[in-house]
This record gives C-alpha cells, sequence and structure tokens, in this order.
C-alpha cells in the first residue's frame, strides 16, 4: 500500500475508535440524521457530538448536509469510501495471517510424525 491509503486507513481507525462514533455509524446506517438526533441517541451533550461529529468528517467517514428548510439543522449521512478502503485491509490482512498459518501448519506437519490411525480411521489414543 502506498502513503495515501495508509493514512486514509488510520484516519478511518482513529475515528472508529470512540465508542460512541461507532454508535452514531451504527445509527447512521439505517438512514440519514440530524445532529440533535444522533447527540440525544447516544447520550451526548450537542457540543461533545459535535466534536464527534467533526472527527468522523475529518475521517471521511460521513457528510454534512442542510436541508433547504433551514440551513442551522446539519444532518449526517456516511460516505462508504472510507469503510470499503477498511474492508479491503482487513481482507488482505486475513489473506496474509491465513497463508502464514498455513505455512506454520505445514512446517509443524513436516517435523513430526503422523500418529498411528486406528481401525476406525481416528487418531488412535
Amino acid at each position: 500500500m502506498n502513503a495515501a491509503p495508509d493514512r486514509t486507513l488510520d484516519e478511518t481507525l482513529a475515528a472508529l475508535a470512540d465508542p460512541h462514533r461507532r454508535q452514531v455509524i451504527n445509527l447512521l446506517r439505517e438512514r440519514p440524521r440530524p445532529a440533535g438526533e444522533l447527540a440525544r441517541a447516544v447520550g451526548l451533550t450537542p457540543p461533545a457530538m459535535s466534536r464527534h461529529l467533526r472527527t468522523l468528517r475529518q475521517g471521511g467517514l460521513v457528510e454534512e448536509s442542510h436541508p433547504a428548510f433551514d440551513a442551522r439543522v446539519r444532518v449526517y449521512a456516511l460516505r462508504p469510501g472510507p469503510m470499503i478502503e477498511l474492508l479491503r485491509w482487513l481482507e488482505e490482512t486475513e489473506r496474509m495471517w491465513s497463508a502464514q498459518l498455513g505455512a506454520f501448519r505445514d512446517h509443524l506437519a513436516q517435523d513430526r510424525p503422523t500418529p498411528p490411525k486406528a481401525p476406525d480411521g481416528e487418531p488412535a489414543e
């Protein structure tokens, strides 16, 4: 991976590190929501929620819009890009670990004799 995806991944993971922010992400998975509704649902004061939403915006996980009827209202929605990058990284990491563990298993199998099998095909005790 080059530096830009690493930086994006770092920002995504940092934004998701806080349980309140993860709760916001879970709420936004259902539908876009106004900031005040998110604050009430998570149980935070509006200033505290504002700080968490800023972190999520800076991490690229959410985007803010304003309805035409009231520019003071901020509605937040998920942005899929950072989560897609996180999923790709997790898949790559899982493939790497599977390969490493498979190689370790094969190495161990070469160093140990195979245990004798009982007549029913199960390993003998």
